[in-house]
């Protein structure tokens, strides 16, 4: 498997620091945001368009793309940042997040040129990614699905309904990533209802299952390399990560899973992102 260089892996780093200050101004603009979740996943979204998926910004609707499902919706704010830096759209039309008449809102929508699924109410993002891979399956597409859950979304039932699915139906095409913050809206998610042993579960429902560290882009190449050569199953890669990654006081503090930034706080937090001191 090819593995990333040096001047790959740095260039990787700056998108992903950029990626987060352009959603604290996002956030900003708006008023609040979801901070947490949204720089938990930054990496994840940044490899995947960046060195993993075949698109296309040109022409987001090809047919023969590669298709992403950010179920985890409410971390819209990162992928858009993430598609106007690849130039799906004109970057500056960020600065209308969350504006009445915007394109651009809380949850992912497909009015936004590279979405490929309208998104908001949890644990719906993996079925749908089934049924577009079945759809490439009978359509003789070599297209690939990844779907991005969080992993308070896995207490959802419907969740494990579609991974019953789509391990039966041998979707080898289908990639999912639990982006594992171990935080949700109302806490932490062991105290909330338990998820472990989390990858035994996955692997019990019939799928090839990775565990890395969801900031590091070394290991979330490569394991997105695996899924790709994997045969006759689905693959789900378990991203640990640290909720509001990046922000000191965000890291692993529930209360950031939506707030909005101010004064001395909105100073460090674009403090520590452009200087990478995180």
């Amino acid at each position: 498997m090819q593995s990333l260089s040096d001047a790959e892996l740095d260039e990787l780093v700056t998108v992903a620091r950029r990626v987060r200050l352009r959603t604290i101004e996002m956030f900003v603009a708006s008023g609040r945001g979801h901070y947490g979740g949204c720089f938990s996943v930054a990496e994840i979204l940044v490899i995947l368009y960046g060195k993993v998926m075949r698109v296309d910004p040109a022409r987001p609707a090809w047919p023969d793309r590669d298709r992403l499902i950010l179920s985890k919706a409410h971390a819209n704010a990162a992928l858009c940042a993430v598609l106007g830096h690849h130039g799906f759209f004109d970057e500056a039309e960020l600065a209308t997040y969350s504006q009445f008449g915007s394109r651009f809102g809380m949850h992912v929508d497909m009015h936004i040129p590279g979405c490929d699924m309208s998104a908001g109410s949890l644990g719906h993002g993996l079925a749908v990614g089934i049924g577009m891979a079945l759809a490439g399956r009978a359509d003789r597409k070599d297209f690939r699905v990844y779907v991005v859950l969080g992993d308070g979304e896995c207490d959802e039932g419907t969740v494990w309904e579609a991974a019953m699915v789509a391990a039966h139906q041998k979707l080898d095409n289908l990639t999912a990533i639990v982006d594992r913050n171990r935080l949700s809206l109302d806490g932490f998610t062991e105290d909330i209802l338990a998820l472990e042993p989390l990858a035994e579960k996955w692997r019990s429902f019939g799928w090839h299952v990775l565990e890395l560290d969801g900031h590091d882009f070394r290991q979330l190449h490569t394991g997105l390399q695996e899924a790709r050569v994997t045969q006759g199953v689905p693959t789900v890669l378990i991203a640990n990560t640290v909720k509001g990654k990046g922000v000191s006081f965000m890291e692993g503090n529930p209360a950031y899973h939506a707030n909005e930034l101010v004064g001395r706080q909105l100073e460090i937090a674009r403090a520590e992102l452009a200087g990478g001191t995180r």
